[in-house]
């Protein structure tokens, strides 16, 4: 892509209202829009990245046999009554609403709706009409869905949204057993999604409290000073434990009992075993081997793509901008061209998309100063420099931008070198 034809643009200032690291940054450099506090629009840029994101995740629920759909926003308020989840004193974080008067046959006020923020409820009443057999079990099913959460906190950035993009999974499955293998089969495919997104290092895989569905669960926690939680870790091997739960464990069991350490984190990521819950609730029941009938055990397994792309600015970002990771940047290739170089690095250009290499080409009538700052602060992961300078040797110079490093590169080595 040109980047004299990107509509948006970059701003040496972030909006005064911002105070998240990630907010500021993304904005600045023409990734998001703030509508309002906790409501982002993803630009072309933006959405490039979060696209990525979510191509790795669909990737991984994909190889452990999740099965993609993709269900309403729109909620009834009778399903979560069923399972005491309606009432604001019970879950206080509901975007609530009415049908239109005119949509209700008696001519009364419209029923009550509610904007989801998960789906235990309606995926369970769902499935009721197609679960009846211990043959139809185990499955998944997982969606890249909007989920609405009225925060009454949400200065985080793209990290804590009042609106934002939640990748949620279920299994189902006919016994406890069965449950535990694809729950460690679920655990062990998010582990992989954040070492693909660049965050392995420094996600850990966290025993939390499980809450009113099972005595633990697990969440993912990424360790960054602007994290709201806070976890303690074995320094050796990697046991982290929930601040919550800390009472129970102060020190690691994996390797003989060292103190653990106390670190300020970020969740990226949980699963739940929900059990029969949910299930029992709402009738989703399915016969066994005996001719009895049973429910189905229940797993639950969230990833926020727009909170891991908050974490990776949070965690990766330097001074200069942004620092995306190759496997999730909008473009691999930052082509800046610098003086009087026009025909020849069009050429480039070419050649590059010609090679199938993801590029975006900077071809503004703009001063050298201005697009290098705008190049660091985009955050491409290589930055290619074509100049009369580097001409004059046939070479454009190369710069990895996590790290500085830089070298001159010949133009007849450089599809190589990428």
């Amino acid at each position: 892509m040109r980047q004299s034809q990107l509509f948006t643009k970059t701003r040496k200032e972030a909006p005064k209202d911002e105070v998240a690291k990630n907010a500021q940054l993304l904005i600045r450099a023409g990734y998001i829009h703030k509508e309002m506090a906790g409501v982002y629009a993803y630009l072309p840029l933006g959405l490039r990245t979060l696209n990525k994101i979510v191509g790795i995740i669909r990737e991984e629920m994909n190889a452990i046999g999740g099965q993609e759909i993709f269900m309403s926003s729109l909620q009834r308020k009778e399903l979560w009554e069923v399972t005491d989840r309606w009432d604001d004193a019970k879950v206080d974080n509901w975007f609530k609403t009415n049908l239109n008067a005119t949509a209700e046959a008696d001519g009364k006020r419209g029923k009550e709706l509610g904007l989801g923020f998960t789906h235990e409820e309606p995926i369970t009443n769902m499935l009721e009409q197609f679960v009846s057999s211990y043959k139809d079990l185990p499955f998944s099913v997982y969606q890249f869905q909007t989920k609405f959460r009225n925060e009454l906190r949400a200065k985080s950035g793209i990290m804590r949204a009042r609106e934002f993009l939640m990748k949620d999974l279920y299994s189902f499955s006919k016994d406890d057993a069965s449950h535990e293998d694809f729950y460690e089969k679920a655990k062990q495919a998010y582990i992989k999604i954040f070492e693909r997104v660049g965050l392995g290092e420094q996600t850990y895989v966290t025993y939390a409290s499980g809450g009113s569905f099972s005595e633990f669960s697990h969440e993912f926690q990424t360790i960054t000073d602007a994290g709201e939680d806070t976890i303690y870790l074995c320094p050796d091997c990697r046991l982290a434990i929930n601040k919550e739960i800390i009472e129970k464990q102060s020190v690691c069991v994996g390797c003989g009992g060292k103190e653990l350490d106390e670190h300020t984190a970020v969740e990226v990521g949980n699963i739940f075993s929900l059990g029969t819950r949910f299930s029992e609730a709402l009738n989703l029941m399915y016969v066994d081997e005996h001719n009895k009938k049973k429910p189905a055990v229940m797993g639950s397994y969230g990833i926020g793509p727009g909170r891991v792309m908050g974490t990776i600015v949070e965690v990766l970002a330097d001074e200069k901008g942004l620092v995306w990771p190759k496997s999730i940047a909008p473009f691999a290739v930052h082509l800046v061209s610098l003086g009087n170089v026009g025909e020849t690095a069009s050429q480039l250009y070419q050649s590059l998309l010609d090679g199938n290499v993801e590029v975006l080409f900077d071809d503004r009538d703009a001063s050298a100063g201005v697009k290098l700052a705008d190049s660091e602060l985009l955050g491409m992961p290589t930055r290619v420099v074509i100049s009369p300078k580097t001409l004059e040797r046939q070479s454009v110079e190369v710069t990895d931008r996590a790290t500085g490093e830089t070298e001159l590169v010949p133009l007849t080595g450089l599809m190589a070198r990428l």
